[in-house]
């Protein structure tokens, strides 16, 4: 007998619809899986028989054969069990065929019946949606299911009740998990990172609040136990939280990479990501058996910081470009090709040689030139050319530490204030053009409603003695913009051009002299030119 229920399959952070097929009939007892499964769907004729035969079903001695369908694209994963159990009961009549028709299911099953979690649940939540199913999936993940809007559910703890629900004809179906979606979600705006802690660093706390405003990527460079760390992690606080679609995109990627947590699930907090500078390129950019996302996707719609970054391969550095400039990672195999999302902040942080004394007050740098030249090295042209916002984080002296610690903040200084005025920032940008500056086309900036034509004269000037890019030139306009909105001023002026270019890295040994005349007169913070 032919019984069928409709199931999903992962392609990247989506869920393709895939029919479970189940054949009974003469033969040899034995178990044929098609449909290019891989060594997990394989094995899942071991778990659904002993789970079957636990739950109190039957498993008939004959030959058996399920099928993928559509049987070019690979199945991965432990999610198949349960769909394959269920089409096995109704093709060997202990349960009717028509039942599974409005269903879609997802779970692994244990060996005494249960039905465990397994990843990729939102997705399918989505597919159900879109199609109008009844998603049927393991109750740890009901959460999770509950975040996809008009999706019908039926979490389930086991196989047998289960069974028995669908032969009674009484499935019991949440719609929007009956306000679980809701329950508990938290806007982080409490957070344990503050920047009222940060003591002694206006020039850098200036560079974060100008990278959260315009959606800029930052680089940190100072000896250890400067702060760069303590600075980038309270980076997620300045952003806005995660509204509704983007959150389901963040929760979809963790959800597929299987380290969604219930903290993720309730919070609209921006990711943060700080993979350690071992990581591999798959681990960074996503790949491996599967494939699945890496760091650069799970930090989508939030922060990416790579500290150390010297001693990263080089390789994986390399391998960062076109994810942070196309916001989307391509993942190329023989079997087809995958898309993960990763539109991320970047945020690096290194030390001004391998000692990590280069430019100190009062410690000596003890690194060779050809250690300092090869160190330096480490950060490519084409990579550093990406980055918009250089700054260098000096240490701060121990007794503006003591006495900055033992004075409450000073009024204006805490995360909550900053956010209001990148918000607001943001909101301009948003009104006027519906993309952060980071994204916005370069010729619209140029505009002479937009900028001011001495400003637009002192910048191209400025790049021309700089050797700045197109890209160089480009973001600069785009980091002067930023500036711009954060003075709540109507168009680009001199004043922010002169500031953007600071926080630029050049590629030459160019001293201040060699600047447009006036730049060194702007009054602007003086931020790092190399």
């Amino acid at each position: 007998m032919l019984a069928s229920i409709r199931a999903a399959a992962l392609v990247g952070i989506e869920a393709v619809p895939v029919t479970v097929e189940v054949h009974t009939g003469r033969g040899l007892p034995n178990w044929i899986i098609t449909g290019l499964p891989d060594g997990a769907v394989r094995e899942s004729r071991e778990r659904v028989s002993a789970a079957i035969e636990q739950a109190g079903f039957e498993v008939p001695s004959r030959r058996i054969v399920v099928n993928l369908s559509p049987a070019d694209l690979r199945k991965v994963g432990t999610g198949f069990d349960l769909p394959i159990a269920l089409a096995l009961l109704a093709a060997t009549d202990q349960l009717a065929p028509e039942s599974l028709a409005p269903l879609i299911a997802i779970g692994e099953l244990g060996l005494d019946g249960a039905v465990r979690a397994v990843r990729g649940v939102l997705p399918v939540a989505r597919l159900a949606a879109s199609c109008g199913a009844t998603l049927v999936l393991p109750h740890a993940t009901r959460a999770e299911g509950a975040l996809v809007p008009g999706c019908a559910m039926h979490p389930v703890h086991a196989l047998r009740p289960l069974v028995e629900a669908l032969r009674r004809g009484r499935l019991a179906v949440e719609h929007d998990g009956d306000g679980v979606a809701d329950a508990g979600t938290s806007s982080d705006d409490d957070t344990p990172d503050d920047l009222a802690d940060v003591i002694g660093q206006p020039a850098a706390v200036r560079a974060l609040v100008i990278a959260a405003a315009g959606h800029h990527n930052l680089a940190m460079c100072g000896p250890p136990g400067a702060g760069k760390t303590m600075l980038a992690r309270r980076l997620p606080g300045l952003l806005p939280p995660l509204d509704d679609a983007a959150r389901l995109e963040v929760v979809a990627v963790h959800s597929v990479a299987g380290v969604l947590d219930a903290a993720r699930l309730r919070s609209r907090r921006r990711p943060f990501r700080a993979p350690h500078h071992t990581t591999s390129v798959a681990g960074l950019v996503g790949g491996g058996s599967g494939p699945r996302p890496g760091e650069v996707s799970l930090a989508h719609h939030g922060v990416l910081f790579l500290d150390e970054l010297p001693h990263l391969a080089s390789h994986a550095l390399e391998a960062l470009r076109e994810p942070i400039e196309d916001r989307v990672v391509h993942i190329a195999r023989a079997g087809g090709a995958l898309r993960f999302p990763s539109d991320v902040l970047l945020v690096v942080a290194m030390n001004p040689c391998p000692c990590g004394q280069a430019g100190h007050p009062t410690l000596p740098c003890r690194c060779a030139p050809a250690a300092l030249a090869r160190y330096a090295q480490r950060l490519s042209g084409p990579l550093a050319d990406r980055i918009d916002l250089h700054v260098d984080v000096a240490p701060v002296p121990l007794a503006t530490l003591a006495e900055g610690s033992a004075r409450p903040a000073a009024a204006g200084s805490s995360t909550a204030v900053w956010r209001e005025r990148v918000a607001a920032a943001r909101d301009r940008q948003l009104e006027r053009q519906g993309v952060a500056n980071a994204r916005v086309a370069a010729a619209r900036l140029l505009d002479p409603a937009s900028c001011a034509p001495d400003a637009r004269t002192f910048l191209a000037d400025a790049a021309a003695r700089l050797a700045l890019s197109a890209r160089g030139f480009h973001r600069t306009l785009r980091v002067a913009r930023t500036i711009a909105d954060l003075a709540d001023a109507p168009r680009i002026e001199r004043v922010a051009v002169a500031e953007a270019l600071r926080y630029r890295r050049r590629l030459d040994a160019a001293t201040p002299a060699a600047l447009p005349a006036g730049l060194m007169q702007t009054g602007v913070p003086a931020g790092p030119l190399s």
